[in-house]
């Protein structure tokens, strides 16, 4: 029986997490077009790696269990790397919601109930998050507190109540961040931990299509005014998701990272360039 990480989300982020912390383990890699997750595995396997790939809907409780029940075949499970979500232009305001928030608490909340002792998890949440504005003590511990299965059903979170798709993400990063923090204390009776990390703009296949879609000057000038003055790359994500899951990063749980070049800090207070006449 080996030690055994579960990735969700066959991109590019969650492939160089798994590069970096899957070595001598069996990997099991969801995503709900198996084959993006086939790819991924080939490309892990002829480097080296164990990896396996499973269709998965992470909007879907019965699809996680049964991916969790795949996994624990194998041995037991040390590490969670949650990838997998949709983007503001891809999906309705309903299938934001169902995946990027129902499913990551759902994933959070299964996980840490057969997590490995010294085992850890990291989501992938956004930099978006940190643009909503406060929502308030109260809901803040609803989004963190409220049973998964009852999520959905919060005022806050009702279709009718979300204006467009970006506000949908929003709320959804926002909940995945504080859904990390009401596990860590779940996780942390088992001996384990569980974080968040928010990149801004990440150069993946994903991120060259929305470059060259409708919001593309949008997102180039974004970066363009960080201070970074550059996108990111899914390694530079991977660097902080190391630190994370390895023993240097013992004493961290519960907590959100994000890592956008300074996208965010320009967003509130950069100053703005003088208008052209």
């Amino acid at each position: 029986m080996k030690e055994v990480m579960i990735l969700t989300g066959a991109g590019q982020i969650g492939m160089a997490i798994a590069r970096r912390m899957g070595y001598g383990m069996k990997i099991v890699i969801g995503d709900k077009r198996v084959e993006n997750a086939e790819r991924i595995a080939d490309t892990m396997n002829k480097a080296g790696f164990n990896a396996t790939p499973v269709k998965i809907d992470l909007a879907s409780r019965s699809d996680i269990l049964a991916l969790i029940d795949a996994a624990r075949q194998y041995g037991e499970i040390k590490y969670l790397i949650n990838a997998a979500g949709v983007s503001p232009s891809q999906a309705s305001v309903e299938t934001i919601l169902k995946v990027d928030l129902y499913g990551t608490a759902v994933l959070l909340e299964e996980v840490g109930k057969v997590i490995k002792p010294g085992g850890a998890g990291v989501t992938i949440s956004s930099q978006s998050g940190h643009r909503l504005h406060a929502l308030g003590e109260e809901a803040d511990r609803m989004l963190a507190c409220t049973p998964s299965e009852e999520l959905l059903r919060l005022d806050i979170l009702r279709p009718q109540n979300i204006c467009d798709t970006l506000y949908a993400y929003q709320l959804a990063k926002r909940c995945n961040v504080k859904r990390v923090m009401a596990e860590a204390v779940k996780w942390g009776k088992r001996g384990a931990r569980i974080n968040s990390i928010s990149p801004g703009i990440i150069v993946t296949p994903l991120a060259l299509d929305e470059f060259n879609g409708p919001r593309g000057d949008f997102y180039k000038n974004m970066f363009a005014q960080c201070p970074a003055g550059r996108p990111g790359t899914a390694d530079e994500v991977a660097n902080v998701a190391e630190l994370l899951m390895n023993d240097k990063g013992a004493f961290i749980t519960g907590a959100d990272f994000l890592i956008d070049g300074g996208a965010t800090a320009a967003y509130f207070y950069g100053t703005p360039k003088p208008p052209v006449f």
